[in-house]
């Protein structure tokens, strides 16, 4: 099914929408792209921003230092939360335009940062940036398949995200080792806002003709859903989607905790900053490496195995790292983790996209992704205050402990959802449980 698109400024009037990679694929490859500029910002503050508040800022506190990733994730949280709304009432670029807008200061303000609190304050527009940017790459390239590839577009999209984190990582730790922690190591981050801020304005194009044209062929449904009853209904009312936001924000606090534990857990046991930045690599090249394949599966065999078995990998992974002191194990502690939310990333948000319909899609992922992205805060926090009273190790295999609790609360509570047309044609309405 095709519909003529409506005409927008310096675009050609006879380009038809369609649904589909196939069809949209020179699109979905430039978000793909740009998503790659968004997770480098990520990463090129998991290596060196925890040793620059230990090693130039001289801070003592776990959780002083921390506290870094609790701004960036409090607020990229409520970008996230706000994030759907906007796109619905001013479209998707202009939301992905504004959130590189905030970008573009972070690096600076890093390399220049006088104090610990710069440092705060960079990550209070990084975590703008974040849930602006990339909640757009998601949404967008959702928009552009339809329903039927769904997980894949997630798994591309977070494939080359957290690839970029990993890679970025890799590089910082790499020139932290050989030109000290700033200002070397940050330059990447310069490139990566500049290159996607240009390729935001210049050549991505809005998606909500795309939405127009799936939501055509649905059953109707109330349009008038207010963003209160979305909230509720997202996060406690219906049951796929509470079991969806408890994950995501369980996923996301292991993954805070490890930002800024990580680093100050291998440095005191006497590891290098290189070796450091290699094993901060793994973790999210892994997470990032798998997804192009673990979304696709999610379409093929289901969301709800994936998510379970994913939070429970991941918890092993964090286990091993934090009852070992060997360089082997951590190694095999961070391949798990990456291994368990390559697992459940994608399969998440595929999963709240099943439950979603179209005309509340992304207002629906904005609140997942609200819960989500406030367990970076809670996880760095929380994980903080642990270390500092009872250490490093404690803290990691609380957060492991509490990451099986949680796969075991989407074993009981999610129904799996038939991933066919069929099923996705009739996702589940406002007001409705799922309920078997």
């Amino acid at each position: 099914m095709t519909v003529p698109d409506k005409p927008h400024s310096g675009e050609r009037p006879e380009r038809r929408v369609q649904l589909g990679l196939k069809e949209n694929w020179p699109q979905f490859a430039l978000l793909v792209l740009v998503n790659a500029f968004v997770g480098g910002m990520v990463g090129i503050e998991r290596t060196v921003v925890p040793l620059i508040g230990a090693e130039e800022f001289h801070l003592a506190s776990t959780t002083l230092i921390t506290s870094f990733i609790v701004s960036f994730g409090v607020v990229k949280a409520f970008a996230n939360l706000v994030s759907g709304q906007l796109a619905d009432v001013w479209g998707r670029k202009r939301v992905l335009v504004l959130g590189w807008l905030f970008g573009l200061p972070v690096p600076f303000m890093i390399i220049w940062a006088p104090s610990w609190e710069w440092i705060v304050a960079a990550n209070a527009l990084l975590g703008i940036n974040q849930g602006l940017a990339w909640s757009m790459t998601v949404i967008m390239k959702v928009d552009l398949v339809g329903p039927k590839s769904r997980g894949l577009a997630v798994g591309l999209n977070e494939f080359v995200g957290y690839l970029a984190v990993g890679v970025t990582a890799f590089l910082t730790g790499y020139l932290a080792s050989r030109y000290g922690l700033r200002p070397v190591p940050i330059y990447l981050g310069i490139g990566y806002a500049t290159l996607g801020l240009l390729f935001s304005v210049l050549l991505i194009r809005d998606t909500r003709d795309h939405v127009r044209l799936e939501t055509a062929g649905h059953p109707r449904q109330e349009a008038t859903i207010r963003f209160s009853e979305i909230f509720v209904l997202t996060s406690f009312r219906n049951r796929n989607l509470f079991a969806a936001s408890q994950a995501g924000l369980v996923n996301n606090l292991n993954d805070g905790m490890s930002w800024g534990i990580f680093p100050l857990f291998f440095s005191s046991l006497g590891l290098g900053v290189e070796r450091i930045g290699i094993l901060k690599a793994l973790y999210p090249a892994s997470w990032g490496l798998l997804q192009v394949a673990t979304g696709p599966l999610s379409d093929r065999w289901g969301r709800k195995g994936l998510i379970v078995w994913g939070m429970w990998v991941q918890a092993v992974g964090l286990i091993v790292t934090g009852s070992t002191s060997h360089f082997g194990w951590w190694i095999l502690g961070s391949l798990l983790l990456g291994i368990g939310t390559a697992m459940v990333y994608p399969s998440l948000i595929a999963a709240v996209s099943d439950a979603s319909h179209p005309s509340w899609r992304a207002r629906s992922l904005s609140v997942y992704r609200f819960w989500r992205d406030l367990g970076y805060a809670i996880g760095a926090l929380s994980a903080g205050l642990i270390a500092d009273f009872f250490g490093f190790s404690a803290a990691i295999l609380a957060i492991g402990g509490l990451t099986f609790i949680s796969g075991l609360i989407v074993a009981a509570v999610m129904r799996e959802v038939r991933t066919d047309s069929a099923a996705i044609a009739a996702p589940i309405a406002p007001g409705q449980c799922a309920a078997p």
